[in-house]
């Protein structure tokens, strides 16, 4: 079968588009490769739509391999008839390929199959054809010793008639369509449990159109149902329900019409809605679970390209109170030089002492910016930090410290710090964050970084391929430092993982740093593909080739050097001299195997070369406020955005309790999406407008401020 024109068809991707990404996808190219250096051959696919049309061939490839089941299973049974071999290949939906094979489908035993098994399938048909005459006489004659009576016959011929009603396709699609325009998801408070469940008392008497419940709303009622608070049904009105199937199947008005009518009662109560709620149970959590991990992915990205601080020496402090604060000096590099604690918080209040420790660290070092973590006794820290006066220049900066504790636990943690314990390392990862979030968050489990909307409660492994999948697209956009990534950060480059990662880490300890691109065909198992996929994302400054900084892929270069000797110039000196660049008609350069795309970019490389595109980090000062109660209604407030839900934005205001701005209180003007206003780590003023001390919420408005 021929995927292309129905990818194409699905995603609204020309299928030469589609057939060029295809064959990329079977060479062995990935995602960032393909949307980065193979434009002309897709037509410039971004990274989303590639990986829309990896994900439609992969439903194919699914849905081909459960055709060929359904076909094995049928014709092992001898019913594969022509024509419903036909219908089988040609259909390209799998609920609908569910729904023709259900009829032939192995099931345990049933109330119909038992009944068959007495005889009574042929009363079924005669009922089903709504025959003239007396049910009763017809039913008499399959008495038997196993059917004693004919209000056995009938039952048990009723039984064979709802099943054939829920396997009947036209049953389930007219079902599955008032489900899908008009089902109601209700939830009750579970008898008993009114205390012990009042998280959820919003869902205690809850009912709302399933067409258009929020995501969040229904992860929570779903969490609530599975702790055992809540009692949840999904489904239109029934009555609806039954009169359209009855409009479906009864024909005439007479008492087999009315065996039909009470076997269509009994088939969508017992069968065909609970089948249907199932369906719409699992179809509405998938979206949800679609939505919420669409939150987090884009969360996630905009955290893994927050500005970074740069190569500088930085001091960086866990804080805390009875156990003190850890402090750990880092060079420009990151490496540890250096670790102590200070204890200028209760119980201790050594300041004095914590002060002279650090001015003498700032100078021994030549420190250049501290990092403290937000945690517990963060506010105090920082505030501390700023009063000190300090030799030399120094920016004071509060860090995000979610997953911290979880990379100080880890195996990758021991493995880089294996003499020192857990506080140590989490001060490391605080400083490390500062100077390149991407490059030390790549270490942490993205689901615990605390950027999502229940992360616990969507698909795991959905989850995890996103979060993947966006953590390898924001380390190949940014490109990465060939001769200082750790193996971490070189797993995610295009066409390495952990294996080549670690060969390349291991090259450089023992040759030392690599001095131009090509030098990666020395590493072991670092083949042609690899090197192919990998060299553009890949940097080395100071290289031998000043082309090696720039995400100008190797087998380009020549058509920088053309460029170059068109000019009469060198590389080098192309780079350096925009004037010089500005003389250039791309046009002329175009070939059949580089065309305008690759020129432009070619280009827009030249002209920042080594350049990271996430800007630098800047400090950030909070309002005198410090806890939840120095709060008061109307108080305007700084604020950084630490999280975006589908229903709002959670803002820090240094009260170490984040508010809530409510999707209705972001602008002055109707909000569908919040990401749409406001984006993570943003710097943002916001006005209180409710304080619950007792729940410890914040209400926050962003209208008029």
């Amino acid at each position: 079968m021929r995927y292309e024109p129905i990818i194409a068809r699905a995603t609204g991707i020309a299928e030469r588009q589609v057939a060029a990404t295809l064959r990329l996808l079977a060479e062995g190219a990935t995602i960032p490769f393909i949307a980065r250096y193979r434009k002309e051959a897709t037509g410039s696919l971004d990274e989303v739509q590639i990986h829309d049309i990896q994900k439609e061939l992969k439903r194919l490839q699914e849905l081909d391999k459960r055709r060929e089941t359904i076909l094995k299973t049928i014709e092992a049974q001898g019913k594969l008839t022509d024509e419903l071999r036909a219908r089988i290949e040609a259909c390209q939906d799998a609920t609908e390929l569910e729904d023709i094979y259900l009829p032939y489908k192995p099931r345990r035993r049933t109330r119909a199959t038992m009944a068959r098994e007495k005889g009574l399938e042929p009363l079924a048909q005669m009922l089903f054809e709504q025959r003239e005459g007396s049910v009763e006489n017809f039913a008499a004659a399959f008495l038997s010793e196993e059917v004693p009576d004919v209000e056995e016959a009938l039952q048990g011929a009723r039984d064979i008639l709802a099943e054939w009603i829920s396997e009947d396709e036209g049953a389930r699609k007219l079902v599955r369509s008032l489900f899908r325009k008009e089902a109601t998801i209700r939830a009750k408070v579970a008898r008993g449990k009114e205390t012990e469940g009042a998280k959820y008392s919003d869902y205690f008497d809850f009912e709302e159109p399933l067409s258009r419940i929020p995501s969040h709303r229904l992860l929570a009622i779903r969490r609530g149902e599975e702790e055992g608070f809540l009692r949840v049904r999904i489904a239109p009105d029934e009555e609806r329900a039954i009169e359209k199937l009855e409009f479906n199947f009864l024909r005439k008005r007479n008492e087999a019409a009315d065996q039909v009518r009470q076997a269509i009662h009994d088939s969508y109560k017992r069968l065909l809605q609970p089948a249907i709620e199932t369906e719409f149970r699992n179809l509405s959590k998938e979206q949800a679970d679609r939505e919420a991990i669409e939150v987090f992915t884009r969360n996630l990205r905009q955290l893994l390209l927050a500005p970074p601080l740069g190569q500088k020496p930085v001091l960086a402090i866990d804080p805390g109170y009875r156990t003190g604060c850890k402090v750990v000096c880092l060079d420009a590099s990151g490496e540890l030089v250096y670790h102590t604690t200070i204890f200028p918080h209760p119980p201790q209040r050594e300041e004095r002492m914590a002060v002279d420790a650090l001015r003498t660290l700032v100078q021994r070092y030549a420190i250049e910016a501290i990092a403290v973590g937000n945690g517990t006794a963060g506010r105090e820290t920082l505030a501390l930090c700023r009063r000190i006066a300090f030799d030399r220049p120094v920016e004071v900066f509060m860090v995000n410290e979610a997953g911290a504790s979880i990379y100080s636990a880890s195996e990758v943690a021991r493995e880089e710090f294996p003499d020192h314990d857990v506080t140590v390392r989490g001060a490391v990862s605080i400083g490390r964050r500062l100077m390149d979030p991407l490059a030390e968050l790549v270490k942490i489990d993205p689901r615990s970084i605390g950027v999502g909307q229940y992360q616990h409660d969507v698909n795991q492994t959905l989850l995890r391929e996103a979060l993947e999948r966006e953590v390898e697209s924001c380390v190949n956009s940014v490109g990465v430092n060939l001769n200082t990534a750790s193996k971490h950060l070189l797993t995610y480059v295009s066409g390495l993982g952990p294996s080549l990662a670690q060969n390349i880490v291991q090259w450089r300890k023992e040759h030392g740093p690599f001095r131009s691109r090509q030098d990666l065909k020395k590493v072991p198992r670092l083949g042609e593909k690899a090197f192919e996929q990998a060299a553009g994302f890949l940097r080395i400054r100071n290289g031998d080739n000043p082309l090696d900084n720039t995400a100008v892929h190797p087998e380009s270069y020549h058509v920088v050097e053309r460029m170059a000797a068109h000019l009469g110039v060198g590389v080098a000196e192309l780079i350096r001299d925009a004037s010089l660049r500005k003389k250039i008609r791309l046009e002329d350069f175009v070939t059949d195997a580089v065309g305008l795309p690759t020129l432009t970019d070619i280009m827009r490389e030249l002209e920042k070369p080594g350049l990271d595109p996430r800007g630098k980090a800047r400090p950030f000062e909070f309002a005198d406020v410090h806890s939840i109660e120095d709060l008061r209604p109307g108080m305007v407030l700084p604020g950084i955005v630490t999280n975006i839900t589908n229903f709002g934005a959670f803002v820090d205001i240094g009260v170490k309790q984040d508010g809530l701005v409510h999707i209705s209180q972001l602008a002055n003007r109707y909000v569908r999406n919040p990401a749409d206003v406001v984006k993570l780590q943003q710097e943002v003023k916001v006005r209180v407008l409710e304080v619950d001390l007792v729940r410890k919420r914040i209400q926050l408005s962003m209208k008029d401020v």
